[in-house]
């Protein structure tokens, strides 16, 4: 009798006869609806279990498993569906013939496009640039690396933890931030995303500012400025009698460095630029991305007051305030200077906006000093040389039966709340005053990606009240459950250190982490673990993703099928006229539920968009990195429309992008009858699929 299959590789494993009903099944399902599928299933199985039983040895190699089974469906009279069946094993050969092309071995079945990215980012290479390390031992390196930390407060936790980190990463249910997934376990060893560093009103502390930043994205990390602090531009230089050059020359330096450091080979750093609507300056500041073809390497973002949306609101002046004076040095009309704003980021996408009072507001360390900027996405606001590691959770992983699995997910967030804390105490840290201060202050950031799957594996579609109610109580739920588990580290691992200056103290919380909670766009984490990007709509049904210099891949939503099917409505046909379709709306025929859950980006209304964002604020401590899609036809009182909206709704920041208003942008839906690449076909990977997602 067969008790165990020998796999491709060679490697053995329990054989299981519910994979080859499985298999029989999804052929079936080509030739016929699924009730008829499941009885050919179920009438095939048990013969082609009694041929098995003739072969009098204990494991078998699984070709000649699927080779048993297309004779057996040949021969019982199910011709179509061992044709099927056929087509699908030649599918899955040009799959498996692609990856090895790709020179990696694959323990996960993940996506062609996970194993691509892999390959060109994050899997170690040797000094000949040649990978050495697979996908498994990518996540046994950094759950090892990260479980070291138990040393520091447990004999007994480090091998506990690690096979617990371990499961979730390789489960695809929680991935960190890139540079943990890069560093962890190397000699660089630097594991956190985000950093803001100060920029004061000198030269040689303008450029102590660019070493640290050229420091930082050297080991994999982004910055985030205030270039508030500098004096106007044709403003008074005592040491040289001469004038200054103003923030946005001093911004166009930190980019042309950006551009010449790539981090380890892998990408570029990114950066964040945020100038106060009060800085004299702010003109040159809102149009600069918009006049000249600059600042490729930064977001940019106004730094917005109270004070000025009151004098938006109530159309009255506002003062721009030179810093090095903090005197006045002209007024002008609020809303002259909103609409300027707007104009901008119609034209250009830049700038967003940055609620400056919002964000200090609810900080929990505000005796510690004043939030001036954030992260290159806006989901982390930071005090000066301040760091923080982020992780996100895959929520599609939790729903079963069209119900959210509650109790999987706390699981989960808990177990992230450890790993994160972890990561800090692992970590090196590229300079020892953010060092300090990262430890003294313990800020992580849990978020999420996948929303929009869990969405449509739910049955909601994601513009419906639906959606907001969801999003609030996931939110609620994780938020309270991170608490619990940094409550309880803090129990035995101590507050941090800067706990009695925090706003916990005065309720008496006893936390480990001063921040807990953020959402990030999670562009390539989601891209491996083949799920959409943070809180983000799916983006298209299909489209281009550029990836890497010259890099682009082709991404097809793989739920399309699974809910048909599970729908009662798949057929070929239906599939042929989907595969290049980048939105449902308008085309007739489609069956109204899969119209109302593959809503895309360009579907969903901007208030749609800002309900969503605003619910996941609500209870993230830190701040929530969304996008707000507009259709290339958008006008620019849409988005002074959307900027006023975000602001009422008390977000922390806004960011906004209309289509094709950049000639270089991340995602892109596939023009009518183009030709798919030659990859296409690999991109529908059956166990990985591909995702939606967004920049960096």
């Amino acid at each position: 009798m067969v008790t165990e299959v020998i796999k491709r590789n060679g490697a053995h494993e329990n054989f299981n006869p519910e994979k080859i009903s499985r298999a029989i099944f999804k052929a079936a399902s080509e030739v016929s609806q699924d009730l008829r599928a499941q009885i050919i299933a179920e009438t095939a199985l048990p013969l082609v279990l009694e041929e098995l039983n003739k072969i009098h040895t204990r494991a078998i190699p699984i070709e000649d498993i699927q080779d048993i089974v297309e004779e057996t469906l040949m021969i019982t009279g199910f011709s179509q569906v061992a044709k099927a069946y056929i087509i699908y094993r030649k599918y899955r050969e040009e799959i498996r013939l692609t990856k090895e092309k790709l020179g990696i071995r694959d323990e996960f079945k993940l996506s062609v496009n996970a194993i691509s990215l892999l390959k060109e980012r994050y899997l170690l290479k040797n000094d000949r640039r040649e990978v050495y390390e697979t996908p498994k031992e990518m996540f046994e390196r950094v759950a090892r690396a990260v479980a070291k930390a138990e040393r520091s407060f447990s004999a007994k936790g480090e091998n506990l933890y690690f096979e617990k980190f371990y499961e979730k990463l390789s489960s695809l249910e929680l991935l960190p931030n890139s540079p943990t997934l890069m560093n962890a376990g190397t000699k660089l060893g630097q594991l956190s995303a985000c950093f803001v560093l100060p920029v004061e009103d000198s030269i040689p502390e303008i450029f102590d500012t660019l070493k640290a930043m050229a420091l930082i994205h050297q080991t994999g990390g982004g910055t985030g400025f205030s270039f508030s602090r500098l004096r106007p531009k044709n403003d008074l230089v005592a040491s040289t009698k001469g004038v200054a050059s103003g923030p946005v020359s001093f911004i166009e330096i930190f980019d042309a460095s950006t551009k010449v450091i790539v981090q380890g080979g892998k990408r570029r750093g990114a950066n964040m630029a945020i100038l106060r609507v009060d800085h004299p300056d702010i003109v040159d500041f809102i149009e600069a991305k918009s006049n000249r073809n600059i600042l490729e390497n930064f977001n940019i973002s106004v730094g917005i007051t109270d004070a000025f949306m009151n004098a938006v609101r109530s159309n009255k002046k506002i003062a721009l305030i030179n810093p090095r004076t903090a005197q006045a040095t002209k007024k002008v009309k609020a809303r002259a200077l909103f609409s300027l704003i707007a104009a901008s980021a119609w034209r250009c996408a830049d700038p967003g906006l940055i609620f400056l009072d919002r964000a200090n507001k609810t900080h929990p360390l505000k005796k510690m000093g004043t939030i001036e900027a954030t992260n290159p996405c806006g989901e982390i606001p930071l005090l000066p040389y301040e760091s923080c590691n982020l992780a996100s959770i895959n929520l599609s992983k939790f729903v079963k039966d069209k119900k959210i699995n509650w109790a999987g997910l706390a699981q989960t967030v808990a177990v992230g709340v450890r790993f994160l804390d972890n990561v800090i105490e692992v970590n090196k840290f590229p300079l020892k005053k953010i060092e300090t201060i990262s430890k003294n202050n313990r800020k992580i950031g849990l978020g999420v990606m996948g929303f929009a799957d869990m969405l449509i594996r739910l049955r909601i579609p994601y513009n419906s009240k639906e959606a907001i109610t969801t999003a609030r109580a996931i939110m609620k739920f994780i938020r309270s459950i991170s608490l619990k588990a940094s409550m309880e580290l803090a129990g035995e691992r101590g507050c941090f250190a800067h706990w009695k200056y925090s706003s916990y103290a005065k309720k008496n919380i006893r936390i480990r982490n001063a921040t807990l909670n953020s959402i990030a766009p999670t562009g390539s984490i989601s891209i491996i673990a083949s799920t959409s990007s943070g809180i983000e709509p799916i983006f298209a049904l299909s489209f281009l993703r550029n990836v890497l210099e010259g890099m682009k891949l082709l991404e097809i939503n793989p739920l399309l099928e699974e809910v048909a099917r599970e729908e009662g409505f798949y057929s070929k046909r239906l599939m042929n006229r989907l595969k290049t379709a980048s939105t449902l709306k308008d085309i007739k025929g489609i069956p109204k539920l899969l119209k109302a859950l593959f809503c895309t980006a360009f579907d969903i209304s901007p208030m749609d968009h800002l309900r969503i964002q605003a619910a996941f604020q609500e209870f993230t401590d830190n701040a929530v990195s969304k996008t707000i899609n507009l259709e290339h036809d958008a006008t620019i009182e849409d988005v002074r429309a959307i900027y006023l909206a975000a602001y009422a709704l008390k977000l922390k920041g806004i960011t906004i992008y209309r289509y094709a208003s950049k000639k270089e942008q991340v995602l892109y839906t596939l023009p009518q009858n183009e030709t798919l690449p030659s990859q296409a076909s690999a991109t529908f990977d059956l166990d990985g699929g591909a995702c939606a997602t967004c920049p960096l």
